[in-house]
């Protein structure tokens, strides 16, 4: 059967996942890294599969623990003399689907929360924000279980940039007035 896709061939789709993994800041699951190679028609999934083991088996992606890929100095290097090959509507496309993924991983990167049992009881928290350039804060919370330490985890990981925000208020706010 005839794809109508822009994409065509091995080659294509191999230039494509390199494509893809250059702009994504992190390693990414084997999900959205299929889900973001998929909106062209010319792209089957069983094409696509085969694509991504064989630039594991020539060096350019290498899968890590828990199914996540990162494309290699090799496969940066070969990526980006190729991919001015790919049709010029098939990287914008890509690179749309792309941006809302790369920074959330770029967000994700700058915040830290981790917990475990504390010495005299309970569970100590620890949640930690950079900028990128640094630490911007970095908070440890006792509280009474794991439970509430995986809660507290969560909401900071949501709002971390609110979290920090409204401390700063806090401590800041009578300042002002001094």
């Amino acid at each position: 059967m005839d794809s109508f896709g822009f994409l065509h061939g091995e080659l294509d789709t191999k230039i494509l996942i390199l494509y893809v993994l250059r702009r994504l800041p992190r390693p990414v699951d084997a999900q959205t890294l299929t889900e973001l190679c998929s909106f062209d028609t010319g792209v089957g999934w069983f094409d696509y599969a085969d694509c991504l083991a064989g630039l594991e088996d020539t060096g350019h992606v290498e899968r890590l623990q828990g199914e996540r890929y990162v494309i290699t100095d090799k496969g940066a290097a070969d990526g980006e003399a190729a991919e001015t090959s790919l049709p010029y509507s098939v990287r914008v496309k890509a690179s749309r689907l792309i941006e809302p993924v790369a920074e959330k991983m770029r967000r994700d990167a700058m915040i830290e929360a981790s917990h475990e049992a504390a010495p005299g009881g309970g569970t100590s928290v620890r949640l930690r924000l950079s900028d990128g350039k640094g630490e911007v804060m970095s908070l440890r919370l006792l509280v009474p279980d794991e439970a509430s330490a995986l809660t507290a985890e969560r909401g900071f990981r949501a709002d971390a940039e609110g979290i920090y925000q409204r401390i700063a208020e806090l401590l800041l706010e009578g300042t002002a007035e001094k």
